[in-house]
């Protein structure tokens, strides 16, 4: 566990952690161009450790953690590679489920067995290089990463993929990345219409690839400018992108309605710089849509929370199969504080408090569980701006899925960090 405390002061300069999700996705494209060195700039995340040690060893059995992205991955891309594998995770990947994106592979031609509960890890894979491909249709309201997934081998396909996504597109943002990645990569693949993807046959290029700083980490930056009493705050963010492929780059408008303002610039050594700033009002009710955005539910949900604004969150469909049932869990991690409303798969905070009143500060101690959920972690230890007490995040370790300075980098900015076993 560690606690926190928060400084005075708030300022410095961050170098943020490269993009998971980018960087994912670079692996895979990089591996499927057959190319001898790896992209620029690699997260060091958890998730992306896994998927680099499966790609460069290919073991016969591989454990991929709590990583999702490297479980959906990696199953399509086991399917077009000759060998047998068997991929498996943690206990909660283990009920993570996986049989759209298996029923998919299927239908174009992969051997996939599961070894334990159907639709769910662990799978045993037999690979082919040459699966048919062709017409597949599947639903667009399930993970962005199942999608993504059948779209980065299909140009390995003899027939490419005529891919028709039924329903409404959850996630589009990553779809649209992983469009744009797979054509630096030399494929040829275009949206036809709204809800078709046609990938034509053919070889990826090998090619440098330099991947981006991470937008989600970001928006933890955003939060804690908003909720630190530091009117001066001043946070500068380098390695992001201003036209970001990545869909959460959005947080940058959705915190202006919380008083955060961004400003662009390029510094004396060519870098691009974020600085944020406390500016403008704060919207006395905050409401919207994240299905595009699903990882940002979190960090606004706590925000909204501590700055006693009322809010209506909702496209969080995805969030019930995350690390956690984020809903679940944000919910109990709060009700000491707030009383959060759910609805089907929305989240409302009407601005009741279940504490006499948060501005009777300091308040010494809240105490947070993560649920094996580095967003959980993130979002939550700015709490302790607001509250002008210490926290306690109970298995802190798990921030290293995505950004594993989190702490250190806190630290860097004023904040009192005391890690204990």
């Amino acid at each position: 566990m560690i606690k926190i405390r928060s400084g005075k002061q708030l300022r410095g300069r961050i170098v943020l952690p490269a993009s998971k999700s980018i960087s994912n996705r670079a692996l895979i494209l990089n591996a499927l161009s057959k190319s001898t060195s790896l992209p620029n700039n690699l997260s060091d995340s958890d998730d992306t450790r896994v998927m680099l040690r499966a790609l460069q060893d290919m073991p016969e059995f591989i454990d991929i953690g709590a990583a999702g992205t490297a479980m959906r991955f990696l199953t399509a891309y086991l399917s077009i590679m000759p060998g047998e594998h068997t991929i498996s995770g943690t206990e909660r990947m283990k009920h993570r489920p996986i049989g759209i994106l298996v029923d998919a592979l299927r239908q174009l031609g992969a051997t996939i067995t599961y070894e334990g509960e159907e639709g769910f890890p662990p799978l045993h894979i037999v690979g082919h290089d040459n699966l048919e491909g062709g017409s597949l249709t599947v639903p667009g309201d399930v993970s962005s990463q199942y999608i993504s997934a059948l779209l980065m081998i299909a140009p390995t396909l003899r027939k490419g993929l005529h891919l028709t996504l039924e329903g409404n597109i959850a996630s589009r943002p990553y779809l649209d990345m992983t469009i744009s990645m797979m054509r630096d990569f030399g494929a040829k693949v275009e949206w036809k219409g709204d809800n078709v993807i046609e990938v034509q046959p053919g070889s990826y290029l090998q090619r440098p690839y330099h991947i981006e700083s991470d937008w989600s980490a970001a928006s933890y930056w955003y939060e804690m400018v908003a909720l630190t009493p530091d009117t001066n705050a001043e946070v500068e963010l380098i390695g992001l992108h201003r036209d970001s492929l990545q869909g959460d780059s959005r947080v940058w408008q959705l915190f202006e309605e919380l008083g955060v303002q961004t400003r662009y610039y390029v510094d004396a050594d060519g870098q691009e710089v974020i600085q944020l700033k406390k500016g403008g009002g704060i919207t006395c009710h905050f409401s919207c849509d994240f299905t595009h955005q699903p990882d940002l539910a979190q960090t606004f949900a706590v925000t909204c929370s501590m700055l006693d604004v009322p809010f209506h969150l909702y496209g969080l469909q995805s969030l019930r199969i995350k690390e956690t049932d984020r809903i679940a869990a944000l919910r109990n991690e709060l009700s000491e504080i707030v009383r959060l409303e759910e609805q089907d798969n929305e989240l409302l905070w009407e601005g009741f408090y279940e504490i006499e009143d948060l501005d009777m500060l300091p308040y010494e101690t809240f105490e947070f569980d993560t649920y094996d959920d580095h967003r959980m972690a993130m979002s939550l230890a700015p709490i302790c701006l607001r509250t002008q007490g210490e926290i306690q995040i109970n298995n802190p370790e798990v921030v290293s899925k995505s950004y594993p300075s989190f702490w250190d980098d806190l630290s860097k900015v004023g904040f009192t960090i005391c890690q204990r076993k």
